[in-house]
């Protein structure tokens, strides 16, 4: 009996490894189907459905073949013990079983309500993957490549409209998103899909803080490829790149507002507190990030100079520039911030600065690296979307909560586009124009980053709810409006085919020519620019 028991156990254990290279293997397969799609489309310039939504396809195709076609394998997996003697919940649990004695390790709270028939699906439970993994692995190769690959000259020039969109557009559409949720939220209680106490005004703010955060890269890589005006580029990348980061610290500060009495009733003290938090977090990481780009530049200018001579040796160079930026990222894990803001500036300040100061060798490698990190990243996480539609095991389908989304999505997107663009071209000189206007309405895409907040907490019924709807948002418009980006901006006129130097080339030589002088030429320039690059320039 010593004998069965001990190869029962090395049976179970031989079992999870090879249900783990399973999973591995169906990821490896999709991201093959993916590249080979790619490729087909570029070979064949077709622009209707771009790489992201082709990996979400591939990925509902295989999560309704694992849903379907799979069958509980261990019958003792979904079943619940009691366990009285506990009065917590330990980190490792050693559980004596006929003088057998096995390790346990904890994973996750469970409610009640979310144990259901498929808790016994061991493939299930595997492809549903543990949220720290897109937060710690998947997320910061594609932020820092957004942050490293940004076009300097043409981002600072449109700095204060950025960052106008990116902060002050972002808190409109939360709050928008969150008003309008309200009330369909109070619409379900009065019907009795909702009980009153289950969903808060706090959660619907939450709500509309993670379906704040924009994703457009389906639109952004048309736009690449079509080389659509830069400005309008520019306008849409720098949004979605600052707007992730916003979203993502105005989530956590909203999940922390804890009102001490009614939970929908305004409390100034708990409001001040989120207020207070997400400033602090925001600044400590982007602190955090800049200051180890900083350290980055101060060594690689010291590998050119005669202090040392690592530019000899590319592969260390690349190397150390690697883990430099990765620890940006936990640094702030670790000092309680945000490790996504940290890594974003992290690669705005090492493009700016210690790009410059790497050899010709690591420079290549390192655009190289973290665009490929990014395709990689990219494409796992939005084959996991279409994945998880079938793979996750507590979906709550809710219509009219549903058609709530959609209506507060729209409608938060054009709240800030239209008012805030009216706004800046009080103040532009180089005005946004309306058809740019529309544009930027219709790129308000949701993906990789609304996907990650809303997976990240998945226990109670109303996190499921959102998780479900954020879910279906994605699809839609990454399909939907992703695919209709190319008749779009032909039905809108905006040019394409713009070489983004010879663009800054004839806009500086149209000023020399209209003999524009210095003051004046300073007048048009965004002031916050102005002062920041006054800063750069003399320090």
């Amino acid at each position: 009996m010593e004998k069965l028991r001990k190869y029962v156990s090395v049976k179970d254990e031989d079992q999870f490894y090879h249900q783990g290279a399973v999973e591995l293997l169906v990821f490896n397969f999709l991201l093959i189907l993916t590249i080979l799609t790619i490729w087909l489309f570029k070979n064949h310039r077709f622009r209707f459905l771009h790489e992201t939504g082709g990996a979400m396809v591939y990925g509902l195709v295989m999560g309704l073949i694992i849903r379907y076609a799979t069958k509980p394998s261990d019958v003792e997996s979904g079943t619940v013990y009691e366990c009285e003697k506990l009065k917590f919940g330990p980190s490792t649990l050693l559980i004596n079983i006929t003088n057998q004695v096995y390790e346990y390790q904890y994973k996750r709270e469970i409610s009640h309500h979310n144990i259901n028939s498929h808790q016994g699906n061991a493939i299930l439970q595997k492809m549903t993957f543990d949220p720290s993994i897109f937060f710690n692995i998947l997320l910061p190769p594609i932020i820092f490549h957004a942050g490293y690959s940004l076009k300097k000259r043409h981002f600072f020039r449109n700095l204060g409209s950025i960052l106008t969109y990116a902060f002050l557009g972002t808190a409109i559409s939360c709050i928008v998103i969150g008003l309008i949720m309200y009330g369909f939220v109070k619409a379900m209680v009065h019907i009795g899909q909702l009980k009153g106490w289950e969903f808060h005004f706090t959660d619907c703010l939450f709500f509309g803080s993670l379906m704040s955060a924009t994703d457009p890269v389906t639109v952004l890589a048309i736009f690449h490829e079509l080389h659509v005006d830069t400005d309008l580029y520019t306008l849409l990348f720098g949004e979605s790149v600052l707007n992730d980061a916003v979203a993502i610290v105005l989530t956590y500060s909203i999940s922390i507002y804890s009102p001490k009495e009614n939970p929908n009733a305004f409390d100034a003290a708990a409001f001040f507190q989120s207020v207070g938090n997400f400033l602090g977090i925001f600044a400590g990481s982007f602190a955090m990030g800049s200051s180890y780009a900083v350290v980055t530049a101060l060594i690689s200018f010291m590998h050119l100079t005669k202090f040392t001579k690592l530019c000899e040796f590319p592969m260390l160079e690349t190397g150390l520039f690697f883990l430099l930026s990765w620890s940006a990222f936990l640094s702030a894990e670790a000092a309680g911030l945000t490790g996504i803001v940290a890594v974003l500036f992290c690669g705005v300040t090492q493009a700016h600065y210690t790009y410059n100061n790497l050899s010709t060798d690591s420079k290549m490698r390192t655009k190289q690296l973290f665009e490929f990190m990014n395709f990689l990243a990219e494409n796992v996480i939005f084959c996991y979307m279409g994945l998880a539609l079938f793979t996750f095991q507590n979906h709550i389908f809710n219509a009219l909560f549903i058609f709530g989304a959609f209506v507060a999505v729209f409608i938060a997107r054009a709240c800030n586009i239209y008012p805030l663009s009216f706004l800046l071209n009080l103040g532009r000189k180089q005005k946004i124009p309306r058809n740019f206007q529309h544009m930027m309405m219709f790129s308000g895409l949701r993906g990789a980053i609304a996907f990650a907040l809303a997976i990240r907490d998945t226990e109670s019924q109303p996190k499921q709810m959102m998780f479900t709807t954020a879910l279906l948002v994605v699809f839609f418009t990454v399909w939907v409006f992703g695919g209709g980006t190319t008749p779009m901006l032909t039905w809108l006129q905006i040019r394409v085919g713009v070489d983004p130097d010879e663009d800054l080339k004839a806009e500086a030589a149209h000023q020399r020519a209209s003999n524009l002088d210095k003051n004046t030429t300073k007048a048009e320039s965004a002031w916050l620019f102005r002062i920041w690059y006054g800063f750069d320039h003399k320090y």
